[in-house]
This record gives structure tokens, C-alpha cells and sequence, in this order.
């Protein structure tokens, strides 16, 4: 047991910074008994960590590797079994009850004792021990910590009433008392005697300050006659003052009466200065002009110059009926005149501009509306528009209506309803006109992504021409386009026969097998790469024609009925007012965008189940540049809600390649080889990394990729299992060879440990086919040398397996005749067929193959004669090829074939 201890403390413990404390041999209660050993341990470095380590010896025997760790603060009870009697078992309760049964009690009992004391040492939360005897739980000393009496003492005992008396000599009484010291030398060695003098001085001086008290009373006497005089002069002041009084009492009357007569004239001058002022007052806040009053009346609302006078007057009237009145104005019959005349302008201006607008709206949207009228001199517009997949712009209409957006400022302060009304027409009338042009606009998208195909591009040669002259045609229109994608079998093709699905000759492998960008709902053969770009120009056209029209909307609907938000100026509650009326006119008016994204999204995933990559990519992009312009925009919001959409699109294509990888079924008479689903995967990668490259939902792809590839491993191991024609080791090797090499050239970052995976399985079952194969040609030399492998195993000496009867060398020499080098050639030559079988054209491991045979065929032969040399010494018995030979053989045939 020492010198495991000091094997595993080297190998195990001293890397990783540990000290092993104790160990205990153990195996699991009421299972194979499968040893291993239980150690304590604690960190070498501050703070101090203990665990309970778990180690096991390695499949091959040949060193221990730490398989658990358990920290010791997690242990909650260490259970013995029995106190009395001596009992190898105990069980420790970690976050479950691990139940161990010792080598030995003794073992046992040192064990427990060790994490006792660990625990006693380093632990605040004390560990249960139960039915443990007491002998084995010996205390640590415990410190004991005294206090000196003395010091707790050191501060008591002082007499605060001293304290308190005590005050501190200032510097000039020390140094009064210094001086007076230094004159009596006495004053240190004879106290009493310095005290008797200082008190004989004190003495002195009191009868001294007596007689200089007695000394001054004649003064105070002179003093006390001056202070009477004085008070006679004041009495005599004060009689001179009262004369003086009464004399000037007469000229402040006087002087009472001049300031009234003063303090009067300034009121009413006064007086009329402010009724000046309020007279100028109503002049110039209340007087409109004649020219604003015609201009309200009867000015021109379509001409440039009309709009520009009658916004100055308006903006003139409202000035006049805002203006806030001073107290006692309302009383005034000239006020209420001229506020009567406001009203009638404010109303009469207010239908007149109402009516206008209207008649605009409705211009404006028949304008628009007659360019897809058959017949029409402008229907060439539209039909211009559909054919190169655009939508009509409304700049003019925003440009000419904007001209009137001051105007709607004064009717939205002025006359809330008629300015609300208004709005409700606007949008009726847009809200009918983008619903058409939006409907026509997607009908030619979806022509165009079914329209991939010739049968698609000749069958909706017309309706190209014939759509902007017939919008009326909806639903003929799109039954046609229902019927293509109902009798087109190329677009939409069947997913019934890829259920079907079996893996073919490695011949005709690249022509007929179904990999997996076949496994969408179009064939392979229809939809190439060239499709796919398309597809995808189509829709990145449709979002980037969709994207300036519904910010150009919204940019017009904020600037002409003023709801633009001003944050310096208005409320954070109006802000968000304001917000929610451009978001509900935004929604009311493109309210057929999100359906009709949805549908073209619904077609492009029906014909083909990989666009939803495509639309994955370029929908995060428009969402992303939408929410940078305005995270809350009805745009944004839109293409937020499709976008969980074509998420959940992404997802259901995904779970349908695993799926369909799933139900993939093999060929009973041809070997396997590259399964579909393998070149399917490496296919997918490569379009995947071309379209996702820079992409924002890159995490997306990833998660994809996890869940693809381990689909891939899973079912190949499947199809392995199941083959009867081809060795499962050649299925696995050729297909986890074929992965590994398409990890390796797309370099995909996160599915590296896939990678390391695929090479690992291919190694692996490389040198399983090699080892396995190799018994073939050489298989009584083989299984010769494996019973003397077994006699050695059993404990017979190596130089005494020649006295076994079965594997004497009379019985030796008997097999190595068998096996001359012409026997050996051919029958690596028929290894070499056998081989060739096996293998697949497409992965070109013939060679790699046939290399490592050659390898472990040398490995063998040298081990026989190492065998032959230990085990029959001094017999001279030697194969009947050299290693020469074998490489002759191995290049021949090589080279033959």
C-alpha cells in the first residue's frame, strides 16, 4: 500500500498541487467487485481545500487516472455500520449515499480517523459520525488563549473625581512657577518649607490690595459730583430741543399738503398711461389685416402663393384668438366683436380647407388608381413597375401634399375633428391603393420564384405582359399560379419517393443516390445553384422595394399631420402618443404587407425547403437595419413578426433533413460507401457557408450544424450496423474519412470537436478492418502463435512452451511449411480483391488501406519471430519469407492492379 501511495501522490497528486493524507482500497457494495481507491488529500496552497479524490486503475492496467472528487465540506454523515465488531463496510453521504466496502477494517478505520481529523481542523460545519467508536475520533490540542490579568486590569481602578478636578498648567503658569522655583533652591528638597513661604507672600499681598481699596474712596466721591453735573446739562439740552419741536411742527404741514396735490397728478398720469398701453394692446394682438382676412375668405388653396398667404393668415388668426386677454377685456363689446369674427374666420377657413384636402385625397388617389385601369394612356406605369418587380412610387403625391402640412398644423389646433376626419381619409384612401398595388406587386414576386423552371417561365410568359393591364383578375390569376404549383412535379415533387430512399452502387452513386439538398421538396436536377441565387435576388428585391416605401410612408404621414416628436420640447407621454398614431395609420394602411410576406414565404419554402436559409439570412438583415433606424417603426415590427416565421421555416427544414435522414434504407446486394446523406451534409455545408458568411444569425447556422451533424454520425452508425454486404468497420471508415476530410476544408469553428471525432472513428475502425482482414492469409499461423500467447498468459514460462505437446517445434514447423511465400502472395492477392470489394471508387482508400495492412503485417511478422526467438531458442526455426519478401508482395500487387 506504500508504494501505491507514493505512486499515486507522484503521478496523481504533486501535479495538481495536492498532498494525499490517507487511502483506502474499496469496492461498491453488492456489485462485481471492481476496485479502487478512496484518498484524502488537501491543497499545498492557502486556503487550504480537502476532497475526497476517487481513483481508478485504467482499462489497460497499466497506470491510475482520477476518475471523481468529492469536496469534503459537502459530506454530511460518514457512516461505520458497527461501533463494537469489526466490519469493512461504510457509507458516506455526499449529495447522495455512496455505499464502499473496504480491503479492510484496519484500512477502513484509518481512513475514517484521517477525515475526522480533517475534519476538525478546517471545517466550521461539522460532519455526523456514525456508529464509530470513540476511540478512533482523538481530538486535536486546541489552543488555549489566555488573557494577562494584568491588562484587563491595566486601564481600571483611577479616580475620576481627581480627574475631573484636575486642570492643566497654561505656559506662562509654568513658567511663573519655574522662575519662582529657581529663586528658592530649597523647593525640591524642602517642600513644606517652600509652601510655608509662598503662603506668608499670599498674606502680604491680600493685606495690600485692603489698603489700596481704602485708598480710592475720595475718588470715588469726585466721580459720583461729576456724574450729577452732567445730568443737569442734559435736562437744559433737552428743554432747547422741545422749542425746536414745536417751531417746525407748522412747516411740516405745509409740506403735507404740496405732496397730496403731487401723489394726485402722478395717478392719473398713471392712469392714462395704462390705458394707452391696453388700447395699443387690443390694437395690435386683435387687429387682423384685410389682406388675412381675404386670403381666409376667398384665398386660392392650389396655387403656390394662395398656400402661402392663407398659411400666414391662418397662422395670423390663430396668433389673434390665442392671445391671452388681460382681466376685465372679455367685458368689452369691441373684444367680443372681433373674438365673434375670429370664430366665423377660423370655421369658414377650416371647411373650406377641409373640402380641398378631400378633393386632393380623391384626385390623387384616382391619379394613381387610373394606372392600372385597362385602356388608360399611363397603364405602360404599372406594367413597367410588375415586370422588373417594382412598386410604384408616391413621391409626387407625399410632395404635393406636403405642401398643405402647415396648414394641417393650424387645423389640428384649431379643429380637432376636421383634422381627425381628414386623417381617416387619407387612409381609407391609401389603404385601398397600396392593398392593389402591394397585391400585384407580390402576385409578380410569386411569378417569378415559380417561373425557375422553363415549364414555369413558358407557362407565365402572358401573364408577365397582361398583369398591370388587368388587376382586376386576381383570383384568376391566382388560380393559374395555383394550378402550377399544384401540376408541376418538378417544383413541387414528393417527398413520398425520398421515404424510399436506398443507397446505390458506388459507381452510380454521384448520379442516382438523393443527398440531401434533394431531400427539400424539389429534385435536385430543377433546382441548381443557379435557381437558388435567383430565388434569392427575387426576395432580397422584395424587402429592399418594401423597405423605402414603408419609411417613405412614414416619413410622410409624421411631417403632414405633424406627429413628429420633438424630445426637447414635448412631453415623454405625448411622445409616446404620438408614436402610436403613426404606428396605427402605418398599420391600418399597409395592413395586407405582413399577410402577403407570409404567403410569398409559405411559396418559396414549397418550393423548395433550403430558401428558408436564404430568407433567414436576408430577413435578419432588413430587421436589423430597421431596428437602427427606429427600433419601434411599424417596419420593423413587421419584419420582426416575419421573421419568426422564417425562423420557425428554418427550423421544421432542419428536423426534416434529420428525419428523412432517418428513415434512409440500405441495399441489400450492393455496398454501401458514401452514404447520400454524408455527401448531403457536405453539400449543405458548402451552400450554407456561402450564404451565412458575414450573416447576423451566424448562431442560428451553428446550432443547425450540431444538430445535422450528430444526426449524420448516428444514422451512419445505423447503416453500419445494418449492412450485410459491407463490413461495417469499411462503412464506418469510408464515411467518417469523407467527413472529417469536409470538416477540414470548410473549417467550421464549431463543429471542431465533430472533427476531432470523425478523424478518431476513421483511425479506429481503419485499424479494426486492417487487424481484422490480415487473420485471413495467415490463419493457422495466427491462431498458433495466439495459443502460445494464452500458455504464457497462464503463467508457463516462455522457454518451456516448447515441451506443450500442441505447440512443440515439430508442431511449429508444421504450420510455418504451410505458408511458403508463394501461399502467402496469393493469398495476400486474394486480401487485395476482397479489399477491392469493400472499398468504395469515390474515397480512394484503396491505397491508405492497402499501406497499413503492409504496417501491421510487418508488425506482425516481427512479433512471431520475436515469439519463435523467446519461446524456442537455439531451435533455428525461421518463416519462410523475410520482411523483404512481404514488401515485394505488397508493391506487386499493388502494382498489378
Amino acid at each position: 500500500m506504500t508504494a501505491i501511495k507514493h505512486a499515486l501522490q507522484r503521478d496523481i497528486f504533486t501535479p495538481n498541487d495536492e498532498r494525499l493524507l490517507s487511502i483506502v482500497n474499496v469496492c461498491k457494495a453488492g456489485k462485481k467487485k471492481k476496485n479502487c481507491f478512496l484518498c484524502a488529500t488537501v491543497t499545498t496552497e492557502r486556503p487550504v481545500q480537502v476532497k475526497v479524490v476517487k481513483v481508478k486503475k485504467s482499462d489497460k492496467g497499466d497506470f491510475y487516472k482520477r476518475q471523481m472528487a468529492w469536496e469534503l465540506r459537502d459530506l454530511a454523515e460518514v457512516d461505520a455500520k458497527d461501533a463494537s465488531k469489526e466490519n469493512p463496510e461504510f457509507d458516506l453521504h455526499f449529495e447522495k449515499v455512496y455505499r464502499w466496502v473496504a480491503s479492510s477494517t484496519a484500512e477502513k478505520n484509518s481512513f475514517i480517523s484521517c477525515i475526522w481529523k480533517l475534519n476538525q481542523r478546517y471545517l466550521r460545519k461539522k460532519v455526523e459520525f456514525v456508529n464509530v467508536s470513540s476511540q478512533l475520533l482523538e481530538e486535536l490540542p486546541k489552543a488555549e488563549e489566555s488573557v494577562p490579568s494584568g491588562e484587563s486590569q491595566s486601564v481600571a481602578g483611577g479616580d475620576e473625581d481627581a480627574l475631573d478636578d484636575y486642570q492643566e498648567l497654561n505656559a506662562r503658569e509654568e513658567q511663573d512657577i519655574e522662575s519662582m522655583m529657581e529663586v528658592c533652591e530649597y523647593a525640591i528638597s524642602n517642600a513644606e518649607a517652600f509652601a510655608e513661604k509662598l503662603s506668608r507672600e499670599l498674606q502680604v499681598l491680600d493685606g495690600a490690595n485692603i489698603q489700596s481699596i481704602m485708598a480710592s474712596e475720595k475718588q470715588v466721591n469726585i466721580l459720583m459730583q461729576l456724574l450729577d453735573e452732567a445730568l443737569a446739562e442734559v435736562d437744559t439740552i433737552e428743554g432747547k430741543l422741545s422749542s425746536y419741536e414745536e417751531m417746525l411742527q407748522s412747516v411740516k404741514e405745509q409740506m403735507d399738503q404740496i405732496s397730496q396735490s403731487n401723489r394726485l397728478i402722478q395717478i392719473s398720469n398713471t392712469n392714462n398711461g395704462k390705458l394707452l398701453d391696453e388700447i395699443q394692446f387690443l390694437v395690435n394682438y386683435m387687429d387682423l389685416s384685410k389682406g388675412h382676412i381675404r386670403a381666409l375668405q376667398d384665398g386660392d388653396l392650389s396655387s403656390p402663393k394662395g398656400i402661402e398667404a392663407c398659411i400666414n393668415a391662418s397662422e395670423a388668426l390663430l396668433q389673434c384668438m390665442n392671445v391671452a386677454l388681460r382681466p376685465g377685456h372679455d367685458k368689452l363689446m369691441a373684444v367680443k366683436q372681433q373674438q365673434h369674427l375670429f370664430s366665423e374666420l377660423r370655421d369658414t377657413f377650416a371647411r373650406r380647407l377641409t373640402n380641398h384636402l378631400n378633393n386632393v385625397f380623391v384626385h390623387q388617389f384616382y391619379r394613381s388608381s387610373c394606372l392600372s385601369l385597362p385602356g388608360h394612356d399611363q397603364s405602360s406605369t404599372l406594367s413597367q413597375h410588375t415586370a422588373e418587380l417594382t412598386l410604384p412610387k408616391h413621391s409626387p403625391l407625399h410632395r404635393d401634399l406636403l405642401r398643405y402640412a402647415k396648414l394641417m398644423e393650424w387645423l389640428k389646433n384649431t379643429h380637432r375633428e376636421k383634422y381627425e376626419g381628414l386623417s381617416r381619409t387619407y387612409v381609407d384612401y391609401m389603404t385601398r391603393l397600396y392593398e392593389r398595388e402591394i397585391k400585384d406587386f407580390f402576385e409578380v414576386a410569386k411569378i417569378k420564384m415559380a417561373g425557375t423552371t422553363k415549364e414555369a417561365k413558358g407557362k407565365f410568359g402572358k401573364i408577365y405582359k397582361t398583369q398591370a393591364t388587368l388587376p382586376r383578375k386576381e383570383s384568376a390569376l391566382k388560380q393559374e399560379t395555383e394550378s402550377l404549383h399544384g401540376s408541376s412535379g418538378k417544383l413541387t415533387g414528393s417527398t413520398s419517393s425520398l421515404n424510399k430512399l436506398t443507397v446505390q452502387g458506388s459507381n452510380s452513386r454521384r448520379s442516382q443516390s438523393s443527398s440531401l439538398l434533394d431531400m427539400g421538396n424539389m429534385s435536385a436536377s430543377d433546382l441548381d445553384v443557379a435557381d437558388r441565387t435567383k430565388f434569392d435576388k427575387i426576395f432580397e428585391q422584395v424587402l429592399s422595394e418594401l423597405e423605402p416605401l414603408c419609411l417613405a410612408e412614414q416619413d410622410f404621414i409624421s411631417k403632414f399631420f405633424k406627429l413628429q416628436q420633438h424630445p426637447t420640447i414635448t412631453p415623454p407621454l405625448a411622445q409616446v402618443n404620438l408614436k402610436d398614431m403613426v404606428r396605427l395609420m402605418m398599420n391600418k394602411i399597409f395592413q395586407s404587407i405582413e399577410t402577403e410576406l407570409n404567403s410569398l414565404i409559405a411559396l418559396g419554402d414549397k418550393i423548395d425547403s433550403f430558401h428558408s436559409l436564404y430568407m433567414l439570412v436576408k430577413m435578419s438583415h432588413h430587421v436589423w437595419t430597421a431596428e437602427n433606424v427606429d427600433p419601434a417603426s411599424y417596419l420593423s415590427t413587421t419584419l420582426g413578426n416575419v421573421l419568426v416565421i422564417v425562423k420557425r421555416n428554418f427550423d421544421k427544414c432542419i428536423s426534416g433533413q434529420i428525419k428523412q435522414m432517418e428513415e434512409v434504407k440500405i441495399s441489400k446486394k450492393s455496398k454501401v460507401g458514401i452514404l447520400p446523406f454524408v455527401t448531403g451534409f457536405e453539400e449543405f455545408a458548402e451552400l450554407a457557408e456561402t450564404i451565412f458568411r458575414n450573416a447576423e444569425r451566424r448562431g442560428d447556422l451553428d446550432k443547425a450544424y450540431v444538430k445535422l451533424i450528430r444526426a449524420v454520425f448516428m444514422n451512419v452508425e445505423k447503416v453500419a450496423n445494418e449492412s450485410q454486404k459491407t463490413p461495417r468497420d469499411v462503412v464506418m471508415m469510408e464515411n467518417f474519412h469523407h467527413i472529417f476530410s469536409t470538416l477540414s476544408r470548410l473549417k467550421i469553428s464549431c463543429l471542431e470537436a465533430e472533427r476531432r471525432e470523425a478523424k478518431h472513428k476513421y483511425t479506429d475502425h481503419l485499424q479494426s478492418y486492417v487487424i481484422n482482414s490480415l487473420g485471413q492469409p495467415l490463419e493457422k499461423l495466427n491462431h498458433f502463435f495466439e495459443g502460445v500467447e494464452a500458455r504464457v498468459a497462464q503463467g508457463v514460462r516462455e522457454e518451456e512452451v516448447s515441451y506443450q505437446l500442441a505447440f512443440n517445434k515439430q508442431e511449429l514447423r508444421k504450420v510455418i511449411k504451410e505458408y511458403p511465400g508463394k501461399e502467402v502472395k496469393k493469398g495476400l492477392d486474394n486480401l487485395y480483391k476482397k479489399v477491392d470489394k469493400h472499398l468504395c471508387e469515390e474515397e480512394s482508400l484503396l491505397q491508405v488501406v492497402w499501406h497499413s495492412m503492409q504496417d501491421e503485417f510487418i508488425r506482425q511478422y516481427k512479433h512471431f519471430e520475436g515469439l519463435i526467438g523467446r519461446c524456442y531458442p537455439g531451435s533455428g526455426i525461421t518463416m519462410e519469407f523475410t520482411i523483404q519478401d512481404m514488401l515485394e508482395y505488397f508493391s506487386s500487387i499493388a502494382q498489378s492492379h
